[in-house]
C-alpha cells in the first residue's frame, strides 16, 4: 500500500510506528524520520492505499520512538512524542480532523441481560441508550460514563447513546451473544423437528448437528425460539446455533436415533 520512503510521497517519512484506525475508517500514523523538518510526519493512509501528510515533526524529535496515536471520543486524535517542545523532552499533542464525537464500549460483546459500560462526554441529561435500534435501561454514572444492560431482542450492531448535545454512536459494533437454553427432544431421526428455545435467535444464520458436522435447515420462530430439522446423516453430539453475534451450543448432546 505504501513504501517509506517513497519517491511518488516527497519527505513522506521514515520508520513508522503502529497505525489507528478512526471512525472514519482512514488509518493514522507517524514515523520517527522524514518529513519537510526531518523530525517525522503525522500521515494518513487510506483502505485504498491513498497516503497523505497531515504534519511535520520538528527536527528536534529526529530519531525518537513515536506512540502509536489515540483518538478521544471528542473526535479528536491525541499522541506523544519522546522528545521536543519547550525542555525538547517531549510533547503531547493533539489533531483534530473535524471527525464526530462517538461512544467507545468497554466490552463489545455479551448476552442479555448484562450491563456495559459505555465511555463519552456529555451524558449528563440522557434520555435513551440504544443496542442496533432496541431500547435499554440504563444509569449514567457521570457526564463521562454510563451502564447500560443488554435488551432482550437485540442484535449485533451500534449503540448509540442521545445526550442533550445529540445522538454519539459507538465507534464499534456490540455483538449480542445467543444462549441455547433448552432442546426439544432430546432425541430423533432424521427429519423431526427440534425447538430450540434460548435468546436472541433473531439474527440466527446456522444451525448445525453432531458437533458442526451436519447443517440442518430451520426457521426462526422469535427472538426466543428456533425449529430446526434433524439432517440426514447427521451424528450424535451437541446442536450449535451460529448468528452474527457468534456461536452457542446446547446445554446437552443430541441424540440420533435409527
Amino acid at each position: 500500500m505504501h513504501n517509506f520512503p517513497d519517491p511518488n510521497y516527497p519527505n513522506d517519512g521514515m520508520y513508522p510506528n503502529g497505525l489507528l484506525q478512526a471512525t472514519d475508517g482512514t488509518f493514522y500514523g507517524v514515523t520517527s524520520f522524514g518529513g519537510s523538518a526531518g523530525g517525522g510526519v503525522l500521515f494518513q493512509i487510506t483502505r485504498a492505499g491513498g497516503y497523505s501528510v497531515l504534519y511535520n515533526f520538528p527536527g528536534s524529535t529526529r530519531g525518537v520512538i513515536p506512540n502509536t496515536p489515540m483518538q478521544h471520543t471528542n473526535g479528536k486524535l491525541y499522541g506523544l512524542m519522546q522528545a521536543g517542545g519547550r525542555y525538547n523532552h517531549g510533547v503531547v499533542y493533539s489533531l483534530d480532523l473535524g471527525l464526530d464525537p462517538f461512544v467507545r464500549l468497554v466490552s463489545t460483546s455479551a448476552k442479555v441481560g448484562i450491563p456495559v459500560g459505555v465511555l463519552g462526554q456529555g451524558f449528563t441529561g440522557t434520555t435513551d441508550v440504544s443496542f442496533n435500534g432496541i431500547p435499554a435501561t440504563f444509569k449514567v454514572w457521570s457526564d463521562t460514563f454510563l451502564k447500560a444492560t443488554v435488551p432482550s431482542g437485540a442484535t449485533t450492531g451500534p449503540v448509540t447513546v442521545t445526550a442533550p448535545t445529540g445522538t454519539l454512536t459507538s465507534n464499534h459494533e456490540f455483538r449480542v451473544h445467543s444462549v441455547i437454553l433448552a432442546v426439544t427432544p432430546a432425541s430423533g431421526s432424521a427429519g423431526t423437528p427440534v425447538v430450540i428455545t434460548g435468546t436472541s435467535f433473531t439474527q440466527t444464520t446456522k444451525v448445525t448437528f453432531g458437533g458442526g458436522k451436519a447443517t440442518a435447515a430451520f426457521t426462526v420462530d422469535s427472538d426466543t425460539q428456533v425449529t430446526a430439522t434433524v439432517p440426514a446423516g447427521a451424528p450424535a453430539g451437541y446442536i450449535a446455533l451460529t448468528t452474527t453475534g457468534g456461536r452457542s451450543r446446547s446445554p446437552e448432546a443430541f441424540t440420533v436415533t435409527p
